[in-house]
């Protein structure tokens, strides 16, 4: 079937979906394949339970009109969102970098939400699947839209400008992430850049950092704003205890933000509204009102312990950054738990070795859970569950503890011992 056929139908449905267990009535089920599972299996049942059509490419399966056979699901999946971006006259913001971009899509869209019918990616869904569905939900009513975009190889960024076609760019930052796939830090470089380079092509627009110089020398040739402590958009931070204040303009903003470093995603949503129009009152509450979920920079009082939990993941600059920003905070009985860092290949040991030697100049309490940190400290516990055993007969208490590490360590359940 043609795209043009299959964007047809597409547009009469209600909704896509590629898991049986979020069917919508109506909508078109993708039979997506992966290392795992094979969709295929499953699109009998999406009939039964309420799907209109299901795209397959297994012709076994195409017992009726209802199975639509393709050649292979993904491309078709990622074909229909190029065609449905052409249809599209917004302007589209591609967002990526090493840390930051979730937390910076959020503000960028509550402020712009507050004024303008804006879309943005759902959760962290930015890769060869999740930028597709996510184009695919813009409809005609939005009027302009933020997608994520996550890399952990070069050429992705650039797979996922050709399918978004953003007029708008973003970098948050380039730091040491996935250096298993990037192989050293120049191809994590390489790989963001792939962003700004697209907007190049496609005489579109940059927002950039005005304290980064690696994105201002990347940026250099390629029409920008800046924001920042220096830039066209100007501000400051007017206070940094518990949560993070800062000032743009006359205006003043008291987010529900930890650490120093959520001032440039603060000042990129600033930045943006500026750009399109967005009333710096509006901006002000936006930003105020939003909080950090899923494990993100957030606080939990327990019992026992004020917690801060920061456990959706972490790489080496994010790890940092935090650890820094903690250290400055005006809490008592400070405690860093952390877990290890994954994906980092080669750069594992130095990477892990590197925290060590920066919590030894903050003079900060640690605990080190997983099996990297336990090659490099005869201390550290090798996983969460000899620490929760450990916690069984010496409770915590009467801390201010940052949980900080990478999602396969699952830090975050720890909340209930703590």
């Amino acid at each position: 079937m043609e795209i043009s056929e299959l964007y047809k139908i597409y547009k009469s449905k209600s909704s896509i979906c590629t898991d049986t267990r979020k069917i919508k009535k109506g909508g078109l089920f993708f039979a997506l394949k992966g290392e795992n599972f094979n969709g295929n299996l499953f699109a009998a049942k999406a009939i039964s339970d309420g799907c209109s059509f299901a795209i397959i490419d297994e012709k076994k399966i195409a017992t009726n009109d209802k199975f639509i056979l393709v050649k292979n699901v993904l491309e078709t999946l990622q074909n229909l969102a190029r065609h449905h971006r052409k249809q599209l006259s917004i302007p589209i913001i591609g967002i990526t970098g090493t840390n930051g971009k979730t937390t910076s899509k959020e503000l960028i869209h509550a402020v712009l939400k507050s004024e303008l019918n804006s879309y943005a990616t759902k959760g962290n869904l930015n890769n060869h699947i999740g930028v597709p569905l996510s184009i695919l939900e813009i409809t005609k009513e939005h009027e302009i839209a933020i997608i994520e975009m996550g890399a952990n190889h070069e050429k992705e960024i650039e797979f996922l400008c050709d399918i978004a076609k953003p007029t708008h760019g973003v970098i948050t930052n380039i730091g040491s992430a996935h250096l298993e796939g990037f192989k050293n830090h120049q191809g994590v470089i390489n790989a963001k850049n792939e962003l700004f380079n697209f907007i190049k092509k496609n005489n579109g627009l940059l927002f950039v950092n005005d304290d980064d110089n690696l994105l201002l020398n990347l940026s250099e040739k390629i029409e920008r704003i800046t924001y920042g402590n220096n830039g066209f958009c100007k501000g400051f931070i007017t206070k940094n205890t518990a949560y993070l204040s800062i000032k743009f303009s006359h205006t003043e903003i008291n987010s529900q933000l930890i650490g120093e470093y959520q001032f440039s995603n603060i000042m990129l949503a600033v930045c943006i509204g500026n750009k399109f129009n967005i009333k710096d009152l509006n901006i002000q509450k936006a930003i105020e009102n939003y909080t950090p979920k899923n494990n993100r920079s957030e606080i939990l009082k327990t019992k026992d312990n004020l917690l801060i939990l920061d456990a959706y993941n972490a790489n080496p600059s994010s790890m940092k950054a935090m650890i820094t920003s903690f250290s400055k905070q005006d809490y008592t009985n400070k405690l860093c738990i952390l877990g290890d860092m994954l994906e980092l290949g080669e750069y594992t040991i130095k990477e892990h070795s590197a925290i060590l030697d920066l919590i030894d100049t903050l003079n900060l309490e640690i605990i080190l859970i997983g099996k990297e940190f336990s090659k490099i400290s005869k201390e550290a516990f090798k996983d969460r569950n000899a620490f929760e055993i450990f916690l069984k007969s010496n409770p915590i208490k009467n801390k201010t503890i940052l949980l900080k590490g990478s999602r396969g360590i699952g830090l975050e359940k720890l909340q209930a011992m703590l």
